[in-house]
């Protein structure tokens, strides 16, 4: 395997990157890429899939910044770190008063993307009562915030991710089907990264110029034996 890893530290050379931020070389994450440029200059919803670390955020990033909508806010949620009972607030905002504590009117965050991206990161963690509301937005493409009676008119593009089975969400009625296919026009998988091993020593590379830098440390590479333990790991949390 030493001779393996040598093979493809050499292959390195520069780190590799596409869509100005993602670092990979492995055919399945560029097509990937490839994908997202092309539906870039679309509004269509996309939806990406992929366990935890695989880059969900910064791909959906990457869309919004290859897309026309690139001049306006890039907004990223993750809808399963939000209580409940404020999940709604925080997606469509309030109006002063409208509840104990609301002391100010405050834009949510579906709002503070108009022109430009919403990510709903674990979109499937979105109570029935919530998918709801953001069903309505996404068909009439106004909201409404907490305590308010007057429609508002919004232009924002929906990308949203998760790691959860929503087809078998949908069987046990805890996701909405038609939300569902509001959501996922476009469904883009993503590969783990123990099935994308040859971008190990791309990420290696980063991150040491990284600490580099941070620490002020000259380290320049890994051992051989530190490298082996690396493609012998599965990685469950992925990058």
């Amino acid at each position: 395997i030493e001779a393996e890893n040598r093979r493809l530290a050499e292959k390195v050379g520069k780190t590799k990157t596409v869509l100005g931020t993602l670092i990979t070389g492995a055919p399945e994450m560029v097509k990937v890429a490839r994908t997202i440029e092309r539906v870039a200059n679309t509004d269509a919803s996309v939806m990406l899939l992929g366990a935890s670390g695989t880059g969900k955020e910064l791909l959906a990033r990457g869309l919004h910044d290859a897309s026309p909508r690139r001049g306006g806010a890039f907004v990223a949620i993750n809808c399963a770190a939000i209580p409940e009972n404020l999940l709604e607030s925080e997606l469509f905002g309030h109006e002063k008063g409208a509840f104990t504590g609301a002391v100010k009117t405050t834009e949510g965050k579906i709002e503070a993307a108009h022109n430009g991206t919403l990510f709903l990161d674990e979109v499937g963690d979105i109570p029935l009562a919530l998918q709801v509301k953001l069903l309505r937005f996404l068909q009439e493409r106004t909201i409404e915030r907490i305590g308010g009676r007057k429609a508002i008119a919004v232009d924002t593009r929906i990308v949203c991710a998760t790691h959860r089975d929503l087809d078998a969400m949908i069987g046990e009625e805890t996701f909405r089907e038609d939300l569902y296919y509001r959501l996922n026009v476009i469904e883009i998988p993503l590969p783990p990264l123990r099935d994308r091993m040859d971008d190990i020593p791309l990420l290696v590379r980063h991150f040491i110029e990284k600490f580099q830098r941070e620490l002020e440390k000259p380290i320049d590479r890994l051992s051989d034996e530190a490298m082996k333990r690396l493609f012998e790991y599965p990685f469950p949390g992925n990058v």
